[in-house]
């Protein structure tokens, strides 16, 4: 028997719950969950990722939850894992998120689907064999800055997409300071869409700092969403190369 009342605590899967055919049976979701913009307006709230309102999710009764290990609040989920059969996701690889895609449609009853989809990104999203890397710092944060560093699904996806993470050699999202930023002394700089709202306003702050590198706002959903978004980070991915003029083979 597949779950019919499903709730969903992580926005790149609930978008992938929709996308894998799936609708009445999406309950909740968390406030966070805005893709597929005319399908998420019709479900119940339950908080924030890390803001659960656990009282809310018991009055929905689910018969499943879909979790994420480092979008959810480890306390809340073990809470709700003593009620109800919680799926806890753990990505930082494209494969992971590969096998998560085909999981998830197992467990919901969508099989096929999951399939088909995770078989679709895996022949377009292959990755970039580049004549060069160019060094690229991505920024996820400000006031501290916070860069994407290594163990991350982000590094992973920069790495397909034909860059080197400049800041490898640290671990998960690190704070780092303007000195950091210069010694580091990435070809590129990458302000993403979130979670902080980089826009055109702080491509001159950066470049200030890192006066040589090419400062590009870039879409953080591409970099960071691990499920239906994948399908188009092949085109994202060739367009962000062409930009910067970066040569592939």
């Amino acid at each position: 028997m597949h779950p019919k009342r499903i709730i969903s605590l992580v926005p790149s899967q609930t978008e992938l719950l929709f996308d894998l055919g799936l609708d009445e049976e999406i309950v909740g979701i968390t406030k966070f969950c805005i893709h597929p913009v005319d399908r998420v307006k019709n479900k119940v709230l339950v908080g924030g990722t890390k803001t659960l309102n656990l009282d809310r999710i018991r009055e929905l009764d689910p018969d499943l939850i879909i979790a994420n290990k480092e979008e959810n609040t480890r306390e809340q989920i073990e809470e709700l894992q003593r009620q109800y059969p919680v799926h806890v996701t753990d990505m930082t690889t494209l494969p992971d998120a590969l096998g998560m895609i085909r999981e998830v449609g197992t467990l919901v009853g969508k099989s096929r689907e999951g399939e088909a989809m995770a078989t679709q990104i895996e022949r377009d999203l292959t990755p970039v064999y580049a004549a060069s890397r160019p060094n690229v710092a991505y920024l996820i944060w400000r006031k501290p800055y916070m860069a994407a560093a290594s163990n991350t699904f982000i590094d992973a996806m920069l790495m397909v997409a034909g860059f080197q993470n400049a800041f490898a050699h640290r671990t998960r999202y690190p704070e780092i300071t303007p000195d950091d930023l210069q010694k580091a002394q990435p070809d590129l700089l990458f302000l993403s869409s979130e979670p902080y709202p980089f826009a055109e306003k702080h491509i001159a702050e950066l470049q200030q700092i890192c006066p040589s590198a090419q400062v590009l706002l870039v879409d953080g959903e591409v970099f960071s969403w691990y499920g239906s978004q994948l399908l188009r980070a092949s085109d994202y991915f060739r367009n962000l190369r062409h930009q910067i003029g970066q040569d592939t083979v």
